[in-house]
């Protein structure tokens, strides 16, 4: 059963409590987004996507989408659904006012976007890559794009996409084939395929608004010769009323292991009227831009996932009678006791748990540096926010993904049989999530930017921006009675990421394909030495409030308790990944290309 409340107690935690000694200091336009209209917005975005999302989420994914007449058709209730979305404002929540939206903060938005991810994942790739496409279009487009598009799509009135992916090429962009002829009037006509495009087509919007990747004529060779293009669906007049088809449109519908109620589509531009953004051969400059904003939105996307997976494995295991409790019975005028007795049951909950709530501190970190990149009051606190964001992204895009998706296997597991089957609905958990560690950029790739690109820049300054705020608590709290014990793991886990980092900038300059091998384990320990940091942090701030006499006993003590977990069943593990790294590359890449 797909079971759903907003962990809204927790979001508001990490927002509010848990990261207001983040370092980046005071953020300039979010006065009107004080705690209670922060509140206000979260309970409704849960009572939405509770009530209107959840409920279409397995529907939607037995009907899925189909093509009639040359036109997607999303499943029954998606239309009205959408139309609830936009008339509510949620379409635009945290795009800037000047382009009619509500111009709330990243860190506020992305929580709601987590909620829509846990309640129809589906659903929520509509508006999100709209989003995605907005950040492309508002940093890059002419003002006349920009005046014309960008209200339109604020209010959900069109829709946007992400054109890259052809069938020959998918992460190697510099083999993309798409072409652009410019004509007298300014514009160009873009003719090309593209697979694999997420929301391409539908009936939920006017319009669609595509974000094509394709070469001009005289493109030299590789990706410095792709540029971007503004391509609708139909071309619009003046007033913005809707004119001729633009032969913008899909050729079929991409059959998914998920995702079924999200239309991914291939794509034919046939001399299809189009306008650049930015400048020529630059495209990808733009579409990373684009890139780098949806790839911290997929990994929402792995935490939303993870997050209803847990919440419906804690239902299930309440309510299921098998057994007995091995400390004897808790339930002794029924049957059985309920599985949630059973240890190895609390394991997989307790994981799920620790997994969401660290992931979700993580997130928020991130996020505040997100609003401070561009709110900041400090010109230097913007500055460390662009390079923490820098070095985090691909952390966030990877590593929440990864768990999002081992949380949902351990639902179906928590489930047992009744979870291999659909009418549960937990199996579609483990589908959706699966396309998360794919797109956007594989997993891997994620850990070879990290160290590729994100370590090594201007001398590993944007390390920085991690590695001083977690020093720093390590030093003034090693000594701390109630949390010394988290901080000691901490400083190891920490030790550990220093010793990998150093022991990659080594080999990898000697042997790009060393610090290749390092990447994966490279990325994961990062990522928990963070989650590491919030949770020791966590736990000092609600030992604080207990001690304050809060009314919120439960609530303090829980973190404490998830905390403890994280630092004693899932912490070690990552830590010794650090001998995996040191292992360097041998194992993997001796073995001759015949003998596999």
């Amino acid at each position: 059963m797909q079971v759903y409340e907003a962990p809204i107690r927790d979001m508001r935690f990490v927002l509010e409590e848990l990261h207001t000694d983040d370092g980046f200091g005071e953020l300039e336009g979010f006065e009107d987004f004080d705690a209670d209209m922060r509140a206000a917005i979260l309970e409704e975005a849960n009572k939405l996507c509770r009530d209107v999302l959840l409920p279409l989420n397995w529907s939607g994914d037995q009907e899925g989408c189909r093509i009639e007449n040359g036109v997607v058709r999303t499943p029954e209730g998606f239309q009205q659904a959408y139309k609830q979305f936009c008339e509510g404002g949620w379409a635009g929540l945290g795009v800037d006012q000047k382009w009619g939206g509500q111009g709330a903060p990243h860190s506020l938005a992305k929580m709601v976007e987590e909620m829509s991810c846990s309640t129809n994942l589906s659903f929520g790739l509509y508006p999100g890559l709209t989003n995605g496409a907005m950040v492309a279009l508002d940093g890059y487009g002419s003002e006349d794009l920009k005046n014309f598009y960008m209200p339109r799509l604020a209010n959900g009135e069109w829709t946007g996409t992400m054109c890259l992916t052809e069938s020959h090429c998918g992460t190697d962009l510099g083999l993309l084939r798409t072409k652009a002829v410019p004509q007298d009037d300014g514009s160009y006509l873009v003719t090309g395929n593209k697979i694999f495009i997420s929301a391409g087509d539908h009936d939920l919007a006017d319009n669609i608004v595509h974000l094509v990747l394709a070469r001009l004529p005289d493109a030299p060779k590789g990706v410095k010769g792709i540029s971007l293009f503004l391509v609708p669906k139909y071309l619009p007049n003046d007033d913005g009323s809707l004119g001729d088809h633009n032969n913008a449109g899909p050729t079929a519908i991409e059959h998914k292991m998920g995702l079924k109620a999200s239309a991914t589509c291939q794509m034919a531009f046939e001399d299809s009227k189009g306008w650049l953004v930015g400048k020529p051969n630059r495209g990808l400059e733009a579409m990373f831009a684009m890139m780098n904003s949806e790839r911290v939105a997929v990994g929402i996307q792995g935490l939303g996932v993870g997050e209803i997976a847990y919440q419906s494995a804690v239902y299930y295991a309440k309510d299921r009678l098998q057994g007995r409790s091995l400390s004897g019975a808790k339930n002794p005028d029924g049957p059985a006791d309920p599985i949630i007795v059973h240890p190895d049951v609390r394991r997989m909950l307790m994981t799920m748990r620790a997994y969401n709530e660290g992931s979700r501190a993580v997130s928020a970190w991130v996020s505040r540096a997100l609003d401070a990149e561009h709110a900041a009051v400090e010109p230097e606190a913007r500055e460390r926010a662009k390079d923490f964001i820098a070095l985090m992204t691909p952390v966030v895009k990877a590593l929440f993904t990864d768990l999002g998706h081992e949380s949902a296997h351990l639902a179906v597991q928590v489930y047992g049989g009744h979870g291999y089957i659909q009418e549960s609905g937990i199996e579609q958990f483990a589908r959706d999530a699966r396309i998360a560690q794919i797109y956007e950029g594989t997993n891997g790739i994620q850990a070879l930017d990290l160290v590729g690109r994100k370590l090594p820049d201007r001398m590993g300054r944007n390390l920085r921006s991690f590695f001083h705020p977690v020093s720093q608590f390590i030093e003034e709290n090693a000594g701390d009675e109630q949390i010394g014990k988290m901080v000691a793991s901490l400083q190891q886990s920490f030790g550990a990421l220093q010793l990998s980092t150093g022991h990659i900038a080594q080999k990898g300059l000697k042997d790009p394909e060393e610090a290749g091998a390092a990447a994966y384990d490279y990325l994961r320990l990062l990522g928990f030495v963070a989650m590491a940091y919030c949770f020791a942090k966590a736990t000092k701030v609600a030992h604080q409030k207990l001690a304050e006499g809060t009314d919120e006993i439960a609530f303090y003590e829980a973190k404490i308790i998830t905390a403890k977990f994280f630092f004693d069943r899932l912490l070690p593990p990552a830590t010794a990944q650090f001998m995996a790294i040191k292992s360097g590359k041998a194992s993997m890449m001796d073995m001759p290309e015949d003998a596999f």
